[in-house]
């Protein structure tokens, strides 16, 4: 993630132009012909301009220049949160979970373990995102931000067999601003390159980055997933990302980026390229701008399709789901709701590639989770009824 009609009267006519009414001399004469009119002083007066409402009617036709195609797209997103919903179209035992750093920092003991186990079982829950970052700026990263993380790999295998830990990392890119990671510096992506092994030999099952903002068309971040990669296959865990948005309309990012210094969106070939080279890949499908909830479901269902065109079939696709709760530019916490991003998941999926296996959702996050948003969750994407 919102014209008033004028009808000009005419001016007074002068007396001159009277007197020559009545007497058909001047029927043919052409307006400028006739002389100024006298004010009631006698003082001549000057004949009202015209460029006023000229302006008022450019300025009109801007407006619904910009009016009329936002209306549509809001219209467009509301037809697209219609409609039914495929067979089939559930949990595929592939969902994930960010967590907070507080699982690993030493403030999470056994019991909130036992706590998570009970939220989560009877879920498609696989992949838990456990904070373990931030990354610094040049890439490296402190073992002292994460020393409870073997210990949390051992509680969530006793008591959630069968579920990952994998460590988040991220930290906020130099693209927009003076401070932050310069992923055009190859010493920094080397240390990040460390710092995803050094994580894997602390316990972690796999590695999610988040980093952001992240211009589409990035070469050095497409470089550095391919070194990652190859990391994370040779340990045989997984790779994954945060991945941006994708452009609802071709070339929007550009357009954005120029309009508000801030690209935002991916292109869709772009989205292909990054999720050719992980194992999953998770859309951040929240903080959208849409007012309504049926214009954002709308929307996800439409990141959804857009996502699915280009994901491989090797690669794990997970629609991200708001479980936060915010009233901000860019998210209104009416509109971006659990269950309006489930059912348009599913509306995505239904309509481009009901079939696939390696599909699911992401939950952000789990300090700022609502029962209610739980509750979206299980009745709209777990429950095998309805």
């Amino acid at each position: 993630m919102e014209r008033p009609t004028e009808t000009g009267a005419p001016a007074e006519a002068s007396a001159a132009a009277a007197a020559a009414a009545a007497t058909g001399a001047a029927a043919d004469a052409p307006a400028a012909a006739s002389p100024p009119a006298e004010g009631p002083t006698g003082t001549p007066t000057t004949p009202r301009r015209a460029w006023p409402r000229r302006a008022r009617r450019t300025a009109l036709a801007l407006l619904l220049l910009v009016l009329l195609p936002l209306l549509a797209s809001q219209i467009a997103l509301r037809v697209a949160y219609a409609g039914d919903l495929a067979d089939g179209t559930r949990t595929r035992g592939r969902d994930a979970l960010w967590l907070g750093h507080a699982w690993v920092d030493g403030r999470k003991d056994d019991p909130d373990v036992a706590a998570l186990a009970e939220r989560l079982a009877g879920t498609g829950v696989k992949d838990l995102y456990v904070h373990a970052g931030p990354l610094e700026h040049d890439g490296t990263l402190p073992a002292s931000r994460y020393p409870k993380a073997r210990w949390l790999v051992g509680a969530v295998h006793r008591a959630m067999p069968g579920v990952r830990v994998q460590a988040w990392l991220g930290d906020v890119l130099a693209t927009e601003g003076p401070t932050g990671m310069r992923l055009a510096d190859a010493g920094t992506r080397a240390h990040v390159v460390r710092s995803t092994q050094q994580v894997l030999d602390a316990g972690f099952e796999g590695a999610h980055f988040d980093l952001e903002p992240l211009h589409s068309g990035d070469r050095h971040y497409l470089g550095l997933l391919d070194r990652l990669h190859a990391v994370t296959r040779a340990r045989n865990v997984p790779l994954s990302v945060a991945a941006h948005q994708i452009d609802p309309l071709p070339g929007f990012h550009s357009f954005w980026g120029t309009v508000a210094g801030h690209p935002k969106w991916w292109s869709q070939a772009f989205f292909g390229e990054v999720a050719r080279r992980v194992d999953q890949i998770a859309v951040m499908s929240y903080d959208t701008m849409q007012p309504l909830q049926s214009t954002y479901g709308g929307y996800v269902a439409q990141q959804t399709s857009l996502a699915l065109e280009v994901t491989p079939p090797g690669t794990d696709l997970l629609m991200g789901l708001p479980f936060y709760h915010e009233n901000r530019f860019g998210h209104w916490n009416h509109a971006e709701t659990a269950r309006a991003a489930v059912r348009g998941a599913r509306l995505g999926l239904s309509r481009t590639d009901a079939g696939r296996a390696r599909f699911g959702v992401a939950l952000y996050v789990d300090f700022a989770a609502t029962d209610a948003d739980w509750a979206a969750y299980r009745e709209g994407w777990c429950d095998r009824a309805g």
